[in-house]
């Protein structure tokens, strides 16, 4: 039996992201000792869903000068060339290369590109479900800043790792 025989509503076809009711937020560790948390409020993807899930795809951007981590001046400063540099790197892109299933999860392998570096990220992507034309999935993955140039060298005031969830919503493509 394949994965996608045992998904309920499974369809095939071409989704958007619905960015009203779809999220994507981060963490990162602050001065070592608590975290410091934002998100992205522009954003867009493109899931094609295959006959085969494991054959399904992903594309997706963000606009890394919408940043929110409800610092206003901390806002700034991770746009400016300390960080993102988002008037010469103006989004984040996502390719996946691959779709792997582990258990009840996906893990989605792909390129991602911030501040113009590519790097290998696998996204660990639970699949919440079909319906009346829309689709859920939850993913995360972490990132290490420093292995796409962004911000101090060094994790003492702003840890290495990021950790990113993404919570979407699409809608079938008519």
């Amino acid at each position: 039996m394949t994965a996608t025989a045992q998904i309920p509503g499974y369809t095939v076809g071409t989704w958007d992201i619905d960015p009203v009711h779809s999220d994507v937020t981060f963490s990162v560790r602050h001065m070592g000792v608590g975290k410091s948390r934002g998100r992205f409020g522009a954003f867009s993807a493109e899931i094609v869903t295959a006959e085969d899930l494991l054959q399904s795809s992903v594309t997706a951007s963000i606009d890394v000068s919408s940043i929110d981590t409800r610092n206003a001046d901390r806002d700034a400063h991770v746009r400016s060339a300390d960080f993102f540099d988002a008037e010469q790197h103006p989004t984040a892109t996502f390719r996946s290369t691959g779709i792997r299933q582990d258990g009840e999860d996906y893990l989605i392998d792909g390129e991602f590109t911030l501040k113009g570096v590519t790097k290998p990220v696998t996204l660990t992507a639970e699949l919440n479900g079909f319906s009346d034309n829309l689709l859920g999935i939850s993913a995360t993955t972490t990132l290490n800043r420093s292995d796409f140039g962004v911000g101090p060298a060094g994790g003492a005031v702003v840890g290495e790792k990021i950790a990113i969830t993404l919570d979407i919503e699409a809608q079938l493509r008519s």
